[in-house]
């Protein structure tokens, strides 16, 4: 399988070169000084199958797709959350599907009761530039047009930060991916309590190529379906303790 690797296109050769940015646990994050998480397990295997070494990028979220487009990266490996602006930009190889939940601090002194009304005039914690800031920001327009107060959306730079910010009472919610709050509540017991149903559960993250390169979108497609028919993928979903529901690919 290592021929379905196009080195012509590759950055450096024999590396499978990815920008990500370490800032959202439980898929990406820095840990005694290294790179770990969901995603970074997954492109070591992808590497393994294509008989490259995965060799990461961090950066900022937002530099992700100008360094993809410029040529320093052969594709993003970074739970990017798939949406018609992106797609319009870059190529998607979609991978998982997750959903959100309102977190809130155990006791839930603001009474919050998950994506409602109940947020209106609250302080939502989020993280800046992701998709939760999106949810956030319709909240906030839903509850003004509603004559209700608005939200206060505070935007901190890693889910990290948010989620601090919730525990130290200077948030009343938190919007996070449905494995970060699983990764929350198992980590810090008696710390956070989920509140209401998931919400926008279908949503697909996926990985992405430059547009018009086939050969690189093609080679990650087979690497995947190799991890997936040996069980790693289904191992790594486990061994990170996502639900079940984000399965993608079987």
């Amino acid at each position: 399988m290592a021929g379905d690797l196009p080195s012509a296109t590759l950055v450096e050769k024999g590396a499978l070169t990815y920008g990500v940015a370490g800032t959202f646990s439980p898929f990406e994050f820095q840990k005694d000084g290294k790179l770990t998480g969901f995603d970074i397990d997954l492109i070591v295997a992808l590497g393994k199958k294509l008989g490259a070494e995965a060799k990461p990028m961090n950066m900022e979220f937002k530099g992700l797709i100008p360094a993809l487009q410029g040529g320093r990266i052969d594709l993003i490996n970074s739970a990017m959350y798939i949406n018609e602006q992106r797609a319009a930009q870059v190529e998607f190889i979609p991978y998982l599907k997750i959903g959100s939940l309102v977190m809130v601090q155990a006791a839930n002194p603001a009474k919050i009761t998950g994506r409602d009304n109940s947020l209106c005039g609250k302080t939502i914690a989020v993280t800046l530039g992701g998709i939760q800031e999106s949810y956030a920001r319709q909240d906030d327009k839903r509850c003004r047009d509603g004559g209700l107060a608005g939200i206060t959306v505070l935007t901190l730079p890693t889910a990290q930060d948010s989620a601090l910010t919730l525990r130290q009472g200077r948030a009343d919610a938190l919007f996070n991916s449905t494995p970060g709050a699983v990764e929350l509540m198992d980590k810090l017991p008696g710390v956070y309590a989920m509140v209401g149903p998931e919400f926008e559960a279908n949503t697909q993250i996926g990985m992405a190529v430059r547009k018009g390169d086939t050969a690189m979108k093609a080679a990650i497609e087979v690497a995947l379906k190799a991890v997936v028919a040996d069980g790693t993928y289904k191992t790594l979903i486990e061994t990170w303790k996502f639900p079940a529901s984000v399965s993608l690919l079987n």
